[in-house]
């Protein structure tokens, strides 16, 4: 088949390969997702060779399709552009950072200011999977100690929950690049400071943001039971907002390590069916805001675990093309960072120890890494290295540039 084909045909072909499908199967698999009657096998077929041609599928087939793959729509069929942040809050608020700041300065703040304090906080936040860690930071912190001082101004009822889950937002955001740069006891801090700001608030999906930070940190120490406690709690509190799904994921990610493939199966499941049910994200680009092309992210780092290499080497393919733009520039680096380690854990266990090799140092090369999630991921490829590679010198070299990074950020030294 051409290689012209769209992105999501070419990968509909990659996921029943990975499953030793025949077109065949596939349709058997498409007609146990349907509730309402398909027409016969055959005709079918010819849909479903269509399909990997490149024509690509109506709204009606689109879901079941990325149910058969255990995906959901977005993620597998074309979405809408990203946006461009700072250009938007200039058009929408016609303000620039001098003229918030000055109207900051005022004694009571007006709603035109609080919807550019807004736009500000998700132009931050859409910055994180790409901005140096330590300018994203600098910046970060500024914007939440401005808006913290308004709580010191003239403020309406409504104006001062609005601060509070601005403030809310900003902490959270800070306290995950705190984390990313290895200063766990600061982002536990800022993580704790964001819960109480949602509960004053009564925000929920601020709250639930909260609890799946504390989730997260709890996956890279080696806490799986506390991911899971993490996740259920955050879950009760938000479970109508997109930060459920994520839940769901860090869920599934503690399970595969636990080594429990059915509650594997189950979170995911249950983060599938949530995503299926909402409606598509305004702004893709926004960390508080659940990517549906993040959600194979999840199911890789979980296939990965339970050793389905061919499912997981798959989506590792997919992450690393969502996250790549046209002219090769990553828009996905973190992602794309523990996508090369997947592919290295795979190709290890394959017996290429080369190719092995080229994706763990290459996941290491980044400049904007979450050091704990890189670290927690890349054990499992020294794993592999030990287990299968003890003698090659070059394994030893990958082994020893792990451990320089794990101690240049003490806490996170890979065992």
């Amino acid at each position: 088949m051409s290689e012209d084909r769209p992105a999501w045909a070419r990968r509909i072909v990659a996921e029943r390969a990975a499953r030793d499908w025949s077109q065949r199967d596939a349709v058997k698999a498409l007609r146990a997702h349907a509730t309402d009657e398909l027409p016969a096998d055959d005709s079918m077929i010819r849909q479903w060779k269509r399909w990997e041609s490149g024509q690509i599928p109506n709204e009606f087939y689109q879901p079941l399709i990325a149910a058969v793959f255990g995906t959901v729509t977005h993620a597998l069929f074309p979405a809408p552009a990203r946006r461009d942040g700072d250009r938007e809050i200039l058009t929408a608020s016609g303000m620039e950072t001098l003229e918030i700041v000055s109207r900051l300065n005022r004694s009571d703040v007006d709603a035109a200011t609080l919807d550019a304090l807004r736009m500000t906080a998700d132009r931050l936040c859409s910055e994180y999977p790409y901005m140096p860690s330590e300018q994203l930071l600098i910046e970060g912190r500024q914007w939440l100690r401005r808006v913290v001082e308004l709580h010191s101004k003239s403020l309406t009822l409504a104006q001062h929950r609005e601060v509070l889950a601005l403030s809310g937002w900003l902490a959270l955001l800070v306290g995950c690049v705190e984390y990313d740069t290895g200063a766990r006891h600061a982002a536990e801090s800022t993580r704790r400071a964001a819960l109480s700001l949602a509960t004053e608030a009564d925000h929920a999906e601020v709250g639930g943001w909260a609890h799946e930070m504390r989730a997260w940190f709890a996956l890279t120490t080696g806490d799986y039971r506390g991911v899971i406690a993490a996740a259920q709690a955050g879950a009760e509190l938000a479970a109508h907002h997109g930060v459920a799904v994520q839940l769901a994921g860090q869920e599934a990610k503690a399970w595969a390590r636990l080594g429990d493939r059915r509650q594997v199966e189950v979170a995911l499941d249950k983060g599938r069916r949530l995503l299926e049910g909402m409606p598509h994200p305004e702004n893709l680009d926004n960390h508080f805001v659940v990517d549906p092309a993040k959600f194979d992210f999840y199911a890789m780092d979980c296939y990965r675990l339970v050793g389905e290499d061919k499912l997981a080497r798959t989506l590792a393919e997919e992450v690393l093309r969502a996250g790549t733009d046209f002219d090769g520039t990553e828009r996905m680096p973190m992602r794309n960072a523990e996508a090369r380690v997947t592919l290295g854990v795979t190709a290890a266990r394959e017996g290429d120890l080369e190719q092995a090799l080229i994706m763990g140092e290459r996941a290491l090369e980044g400049d904007r890494q979450s050091v704990p999630s890189l670290i927690m991921t890349s054990r499992e490829l020294a794993a592999e290295m030990r287990r299968r590679y003890t003698a090659e010198p070059a394994a030893q070299e990958y082994l020893a540039h792990l451990r320089e990074l794990g101690q240049a950020k003490p806490g996170f030294l890979p065992q």
